[in-house]
């Protein structure tokens, strides 16, 4: 082989692991483990909808409360890392995760077969009714009493979803961005009905009493998991343990029954045994 040959093919061999190094780079990044990418950091960011009581809310101080900041508090307890809370709606949720604003999601978020084609979950640390609330006065007691009537529901919820299936033609649904949102807008008397969960109609009553607001019927009994990417087998080992762990300790009863006053559904407690 000539010398000019040889130096052709060797430019030739450099330039294409010059173009390569780049893209190994990039895919290494673009799959880097997420459990070694928060040990690292040493903090871990949770993405909670901070106006859904009594899973997520501010107290008179504006410090974060509700029983999923404490089992973010205790999670991240558990990993010995700092929490960072992110403050989310019900509709950012699983955007938070997909664009990397949020490491997990704790945030009453129910597992659903549409959810599961794009992040995965934990085993389930805790329940949600979605049911449609009204004031005691009004007469309903399933589906078909919808027709003609207004009803107000959180956009991208389960309670949402639920409602689109069971409503029947001529039920007017009227969607708000956030839980809040959908709060004021019953408060206020922009509709008397809510698909909802029972803590909230609790809530629309402290706010105004003359509601009287009460659950009417229930469409579906939802677990609620801990929400985290796709294609992170140890960061789910590690939420499933953590799960598994303080359902047998007994120590996510505690917090769900404090900010409920129930203790959690045998469907959920079973996971811990």
């Amino acid at each position: 082989m000539t010398r000019s040959l040889f130096a052709k093919r060797r430019g030739a061999l450099i330039s294409a692991l010059a173009l390569a190094l780049p893209l190994a780079f990039i895919g290494g990044a673009a799959h880097a483990d997420q459990l070694d990418t928060i040990t690292a950091a040493k903090k871990i960011r949770v993405a909670i909808d901070l106006a859904v009581p009594p899973y997520g809310l501010k107290d008179e101080k504006l410090n974060a409360t509700g029983s999923d900041v404490e089992t973010a508090r205790l999670l991240a307890k558990s990993l010995g890392v700092e929490l960072e809370i992110v403050q989310t709606t019900g509709a950012n949720r699983i955007p938070f995760l997909q664009t990397d604003k949020a490491d997990i999601v704790i945030s009453s978020m129910s597992v659903t077969p549409e959810r599961e084609k794009v992040v995965d979950f934990s085993i389930p640390y805790a329940a949600i009714l979605a049911v449609v609330g009204a004031p005691k006065s009004m007469a309903i007691s399933g589906p078909a009493d919808l027709a003609g009537k207004k009803v107000i529901a959180t956009r991208g919820t389960t309670n949402d979803q639920e409602l689109t299936k069971v409503a029947p033609a001529g039920t007017q649904i009227v969607r708000f961005d956030d839980d809040a949102t959908s709060i004021t807008a019953v408060i206020s008397g922009q509709a008397d009905i809510f698909a909802t969960a029972p803590p909230l109609l609790k809530t629309i009553n402290e706010k105004n009493p003359a509601k009287q607001m009460e659950p009417k019927f229930t469409m579906k009994v939802n677990m609620l998991a801990i929400g985290l990417r796709k294609n992170e087998p140890r960061l789910k080992a590690k939420l499933d343990d953590f799960v598994k762990a303080q359902l047998k300790s007994g120590e996510l009863n505690t917090i769900y029954k404090k900010f409920h006053g129930a203790d959690l559904p045998a469907d959920v407690t079973r996971n811990g045994a």
